[in-house]
């Protein structure tokens, strides 16, 4: 089906739903790769994309990304407000720092900003959507039609922020939205992304290639939560997870193994490449083992920090060619890959949410629609059966899929 066709996203959404998961989520990236001819890397706008599924959905929650690197705070309320108004409460914003040179030759934007610079303007850039969200009550709105006023003026206000990047006046041009805020997903590993979820997060989308490593996130994250005067179950932490799903074991290896084989090693070489800063992989060759040093240390990565860290970890513990990694990150794009039936699959995610690494998950099928029907059609009942997913929506709003309070609008009460 034609990627420009919106009736593959809806029909894609309208599954989800019909299975009754939380949410549907859309990655972004502000640039056309060097492979996008070959590998089809192109998708519509994620935001616009929401507010047409709004349309033909009624309960599943809606999350698209959104740089704080290259938009400005009033349009981007404005449009996760209006998809949350659109939507009767169901929109997430998944917030990213934008890394991608090509992307910001794309903005005019010639600065070398390093990554923690990207997350002190990020961290403006929150406060100041967070602060227009609330900048109507929730009792604003009265629609006095015989007094003909729509709102109270009292409680209504202004923000006046002046900061060191932004200077945004509010408030809002909309009242508060059903859910008070749209969720606030994030996915950033690197020490300064997870203080900064600590903060700002109410659920995490993280990448980890086995257990012990998500269980390490999971309580440091934890940690986090609790040091920055948060509670432990203020936030989710969700870990991808690629399920390839047959009726036999050797079935699924097989058809990641197919899978894997597909997959151009040179487009993945330039990917890597651009996962460590433009990093120049071109003298590796495919099937010799790789070493840690042959990679640029973490800590020196300015762009996709926990990938590198996520990578060079991978190559310290296995021994694996480039030919082995790239495979591994082809699909999956460093989540973790898992083949085999429908019922070891639900063995997996139920070990993992048991076990202190997850608080549920962010399932994304390497084959759609099939390996999404495979899911939905023979894992999920096994996980409804075990009590561990639900059978029926009970609330409306993302918020209350997500099982998260709804912030308090910031005013005083008023009669």
């Amino acid at each position: 089906m034609d990627l420009m066709d919106f009736g593959y996203y809806q029909a894609i959404a309208q599954r989800a739903e019909a299975a009754k998961f939380d949410s549907i989520f859309f990655a972004d990236i502000l640039t056309m790769s060097d492979d996008a001819a070959i590998t089809g890397k192109v998708w519509l706008e994620p935001i616009t994309l929401l507010a047409a599924i709004a349309g033909v959905t009624e309960r599943i929650g809606l999350i698209a990304t959104a740089s704080t690197s290259y938009s400005l705070p009033f349009n981007l309320a404005r449009q996760f407000s209006s998809i949350d108004h659109i939507s009767n409460g169901r929109a997430g914003w998944n917030i990213v720092t934008t890394w991608l040179q090509a992307a910001a030759r794309n903005f005019g934007d010639t600065r070398e900003v390093s990554l923690d610079e990207r997350y002190v303007f990020a961290e403006e850039f929150v406060e100041v959507v967070k602060g227009l969200w609330d900048s109507w009550a929730d009792d604003a709105v009265i629609d006095d039609r015989v007094g003909a006023v729509y709102a109270r003026p009292d409680r209504i206000r202004a923000i006046d922020h002046e900061g060191p990047q932004y200077s945004v006046a509010g408030p809002l041009n909309l009242p508060r939205s059903p859910q008070g805020r749209p969720v606030l997903v994030q996915a950033g590993s690197s020490n300064t992304g997870r203080d900064f979820a600590a903060r700002h997060a109410e659920a995490i989308f993280t990448a980890h290639l086995e257990k012990a490593t998500a269980q390490e996130f999971y309580t440091d994250l934890k940690a986090r939560l609790v040091k920055a005067g948060r509670k432990p179950d203020d936030v989710l932490i969700l870990p991808g997870v690629n399920p390839m799903i047959a009726s036999t074991e050797a079935e699924a290896k097989r058809l990641v193994k197919e899978l894997n084989e597909s997959a151009d090693p040179e487009a993945g070489r330039r990917t890597l490449s651009s996962r460590f800063g433009g990093y120049d992989f071109s003298h590796l060759p495919l099937d010799e083992v790789l070493s840690p040093d042959d990679f640029p240390h973490p800590d020196t990565v300015e762009a996709s920090r926990s990938r590198a860290v996520m990578v060079v970890g991978l190559i310290e513990r296995e021994r694996v060619t480039l030919r082995q990694l790239l495979a591994k990150l082809a699909g999956a794009r460093g989540h973790f890959t898992y083949a085999g039936t429908p019922e070891q699959v639900a063995d997996l995610l139920e070990d993992w949410f048991q076990d202190g690494a997850a608080d549920g998950f962010n399932v994304m099928p390497p084959i759609y629609p099939g390996m999404l029907d495979a899911f939905i059609d023979e894992v999920v009942p096994i996980l409804q059966q075990r009590g561990l997913f639900r059978t029926e929506y009970v609330g409306a709003t993302l918020r209350e899929h997500y099982g998260l309070d709804r912030p308090p609008d910031g005013f005083d009460a008023t009669d």
